[in-house]
């Protein structure tokens, strides 16, 4: 029986489609906890066979084996999983880690941490070329995009009728001293985002007395902790700095927690959700407003 040239050709694509897809890595180390959960939003979490202790979410990234924190690598860890790739941002490290897991043969991606759409562009694009998915990738950049359009416009009807409140982010462990979070870094984003006035000047995280923290008077406070959540790590960070109850904030009781996963390896697909729960924090009259109305 012959075939038409319309089925040889069709049956030639599908056997390149089939070959391409074998050449895509199939056993994903993944680490940066927005990465991780990229990869699973892009219908990938059955290839990762290990994950960094940042990637937390979703909740079944947990079972996987953890090859440690993202910055303190082992190369032993990584290469016991047989991973064919290794995805990370530029914090991913050390560097000589980097470079003997490249020498054993493992294809290693480094991504930007950069807190801008932009830059969530090219990793979703990357991502998508490396899974082999690039239409759902771009739609998933869509769909976040316009979720972000429509916190803005949320945030703009806001500050029409309310001053932007003035907001510190503090990131702990355990209620220990915090670290002020400053301008080029995911919390300053967050924060922008969430139409808040960020106090913090200076740039990255750094430490500030209590003292300090206190004469800044924010209007909010929003705690992230990475050893503790919920209730406990409120009662934690003001046992161990008590002269924040002096704050306008806390008199007021707009304390505030955020997953401090939100905040490592870029924007996270969680957190257009999360910029929605601060900025009700952040205009409590608006949100009223806004759940009252028919």
């Amino acid at each position: 029986m012959r075939l038409s040239a319309s089925a040889i050709a069709l049956c030639i694509a599908m056997l390149a489609g089939h070959a391409n897809a074998a050449e895509l890595p199939q056993r994903w180390v993944s680490a940066g906890g927005a990465l991780s959960e990229w990869v699973s939003a892009l219908g990938a979490e059955s290839k990762l066979v290990g994950v960094d202790t940042t990637s937390q979410h979703p909740e079944s990234l947990k079972a996987l084996p953890s090859i440690g924190y993202q910055r303190q690598l082992s190369a032993e860890g990584i290469l016991s999983l047989r991973p064919q790739i290794l995805v990370g941002t530029e914090e991913m490290g050390p560097p000589p880690v980097l470079s003997q897991v490249r020498s054993a043969g493992v294809q290693v991606e480094l991504f930007s941490a950069q807190a801008d759409l932009p830059t969530l562009q090219h990793t979703l694009e990357h991502l998508g070329q490396l899974l082999g998915n690039e239409a759902q990738a771009a739609q998933l950049f869509q769909g976040y995009q316009r979720q972000l359009e429509q916190q803005q416009a949320s945030v703009s009807q806001a500050q029409a009728k309310h001053a932007a409140p003035g907001v510190l982010l503090l990131l702990g462990h355990a209620g220990g001293k915090p670290l002020i979070a400053g301008k080029d870094t995911a919390a300053d984003w967050v924060l922008r985002q969430a139409g808040g006035r960020n106090l913090a000047t200076h740039s990255g995280y750094k430490p500030f007395s209590v003292e300090s923290l206190a004469s800044l008077s924010p209007d909010v406070l929003v705690f992230a902790d990475r050893s503790l959540t919920g209730d406990a790590a409120r009662a934690a960070l003001f046992k161990e700095n008590p002269i924040l109850a002096s704050t306008a904030a806390a008199k007021s009781g707009r304390v505030v927690e955020l997953d401090p996963t939100l905040l490592v390896g870029g924007l996270g697909p969680r957190l257009p959700q999360s910029l929605k729960v601060l900025s009700a924090t952040f205009y409590p009259d608006a949100a009223s407003a806004a759940n009252s109305a028919p």
